[in-house]
């Protein structure tokens, strides 16, 4: 009997010390390879990408309106609930990125009205009492509960958490009482519904509570019966083929949905995170790179009407409602939490190409709404409303992948300084050891593939600087202080290790040629890409049309000259134009012809009905070769 009041004596000394001393309730029995930058301020294109969504998508979103849903408490089948966790999270890594009081003001408002909406028993949704559990209702609640973590990890504020400890204790009790499996419920063979995995890991590593622990255990249970996903089970079989084509698209036999299977591998990270059991780590690694190598095309995203469907193959072809910028943002999500937890430049090669095509040509211009999906050929389309919340699921989403790099593009690991992404600006990094650096990069990167860093340092240190060489930069110069550094390979971190001294700068020179992508026999079609940057036929840009079939004047290195036309100009980013053989019907050809195009981010995106554009281009067939 003594024993028993002395351990739960000691069990109720740990929940009080979790709730006054905050996040680090748990220490991982994993830790992330790399550590993000405490601060970052980032100039040239990219910063003006981060400002223009920072200053008309985040600060001007009515947060009354996406709360108004959970006041109401009425729904049975959509999913208003996901906008203000969405929202939320997004402006969240804006205010990291930029910490603005005007912002940080209206984050307090969205938490102070979203946690006047929960209800005596905890819950915090909008769906009628009868209609508990189903459709998107516990959808809806992980982004109220990731949305509220990420509040408590910024502010340790008392009251967020404690909403979202009452949130998971209700969802648990709710199950239990109706005797309910998680993966029975909702849509997509459960994924849906048990993606709640994500923040009751997040939850246990903040509380300790033992409970929630058990529940992300049996979510991971469930997920491997007959009812359920099997996400570790079928981790060796391409996302594509996991399961039959179903009756019903969205229902709950559909197992190939791209978005919700890859934000349920992002809870799994979080468990393996907690657990180290290396069976979580090896399904989603193994599941990445079948998305990687099936479904990602040359943009860097996928998806056809927001499912995997084996297309990396089929990207000549017009495809229905393709690459949804809801996927596009989680693949760049799940991307980055692998980089984090192994330092693989794999990871960043894949985030640096999805960032700068798919999610900035999502983008609109001035940054204030996101395209739903976008095709590689045709025009840009503006996605509807949905569910009456004045903005659908993407609009919502886009920001949550862009404001990932602001804080990762140089990060801490346990030796030194990673640097992941090229881009203007100062990062600030604390060191394991709890020494402060700061790196700046001067670089127009990637209109240029010149890049500079500096490292400045309060005093000398002998530390290991990781510099990325992206996979498809064959030819590569790279030197610190103007001695050359050897044994540079595409594909991976070049490791410099030596006592520095603040001023120290290392320089970069990536392979900018021209090259030629093909894809298909009959028909082949080919496309062109500089450095990350995947180039387009536009309307804009003058005769031929943007259709006719083009031959490429290939130099003797097996790569195309491209000649830069100009910079940011016409609300066109990057233009370059090379030398081409139209297709004629005389016996003796036709002369080249100079042919402009532009990056893939600026093709089409003016909502223009005649700035049509195209990513790959058609070659004739010639039985003769």
């Amino acid at each position: 009997m003594k024993k028993t009041i002395l351990l739960s004596f000691c069990l109720l000394l740990q929940l009080i010390a979790n709730q006054i001393f905050g996040q680090n309730a748990v220490k991982p029995v994993v830790d992330d390879y790399l550590i993000p930058a405490t601060s970052a301020v980032i100039g040239g294109y990219v910063g003006g990408k981060l400002d223009a969504s920072y200053q008309n998508r985040i600060l001007v979103q009515d947060v009354n309106r996406l709360i108004e849903p959970f006041r109401n408490r009425t729904e049975d089948r959509c999913w208003q609930s996901e906008f203000w966790g969405k929202w939320f999270t997004s402006a969240i890594l804006a205010y990291k990125y930029r910490p603005e009081p005007k912002l940080k003001s209206i984050l307090d408002q969205a938490v102070s009205g979203l946690l006047s909406t929960q209800t005596p028993d905890g819950y915090i949704g909008n769906y009628a009492d009868n209609k508990h559990l189903d459709q998107w209702d516990i959808w809806g609640r992980k982004y109220c509960m990731l949305g509220l973590l990420a509040y408590y990890d910024l502010t340790n504020d008392k009251k967020s958490i404690l909403a979202v400890r009452k949130l998971a204790d209700h969802l648990i009790k709710e199950l239990s009482e109706s005797k309910s499996l998680i993966v029975k419920k909702g849509n997509h063979h459960g994924m849906a519904a048990s993606s709640v995995l994500e923040p009751i890991c997040q939850l246990y590593s903040r509380t300790g509570d033992q409970r929630y622990l058990d529940f992300a255990s049996e979510i991971v249970r469930q997920w491997e019966t007959s009812d359920g996903p099997q996400l570790i089970s079928k981790s060796g079989i391409n996302v594509s083929e996991r399961f039959p084509k179903p009756k019903n698209w969205f229902g709950p036999e559909q197992g190939q949905k791209a978005y919700e299977m890859m934000s349920c591998y992002e809870g799994l990270l979080e468990l393996y995170r907690l657990t180290g059991k290396p069976e979580y780590l090896k399904a989603v690694e193994a599941t990445w790179q079948s998305i990687f190598d099936t479904e990602i095309n040359i943009t860097g995203s996928g998806s056809s009407v927001e499912c995997w469907f084996g297309g990396k193959h089929l990207q000549t072809m017009h495809i229905d409602h393709y690459q949804e910028t809801c996927v596009t943002a989680t693949w760049i999500k799940l991307s980055q939490q692998l980089l984090r937890l192994t330092g693989e430049s794999k990871y960043a090669d894949a985030i640096e190409q999805t960032w700068y095509n798919a999610l900035l040509g999502a983008m609109f211009q001035d940054g204030a709404d996101w395209a739903k999906y976008s095709p590689l050929a045709g025009k840009r389309l503006q996605g509807s409303e949905q569910c009456g919340m004045g903005l659908n699921c993407c609009t919502a989403s886009g920001p949550r992948g862009l404001f990932t790099l602001p804080l990762t593009a140089v990060m801490a690991d346990k030796d030194g300084i990673s640097i992941n992404f090229f881009a203007e600006g100062s990062y600030k990094l604390q060191l394991p050891g709890g020494k402060s650096v700061e790196v700046v990069q001067q670089t127009n990167y990637p209109v240029s593939g010149n890049i500079t860093v500096k490292v400045l340092l309060t005093k000398e240190e002998k530390i290991k600087v990781r510099i990325r060489i992206p996979e498809w930069s064959k030819q590569n110069q790279l030197s610190v202080n103007g001695e050359a550094v050897a044994n540079v390979t595409p594909g991976s971190y070049a490791e410099i290790s030596k006592t520095w001294k603040s001023g120290d700068a290392i320089s970069l020179t990536t392979d900018m040629r021209g090259r030629i992508v093909r894809i298909g026999e009959r028909p082949e079609y080919i496309a062109i890409v500089r450095g990350p940057i995947v180039l387009c036929r536009d309307a804009r840009l003058g005769t031929p049309h943007v259709d006719e079939t083009l031959y490429p004047i290939i130099n003797k290195e097996g790569n195309i000259n491209l000649e830069q036309v100009a910079i940011n100009q016409g609300g066109i980013w990057m233009k370059f134009k090379s030398s081409f053989i139209l297709e004629s019907h005389q016996e003796g050809g036709t002369k080249p012809q100079e042919i402009t195009f532009c990056d893939f981010a600026s093709a089409g995106n003016t909502l223009d009905e005649q700035s049509w554009f195209r990513v790959w281009l058609p070659q004739s067939y010639d039985p003769r070769k």
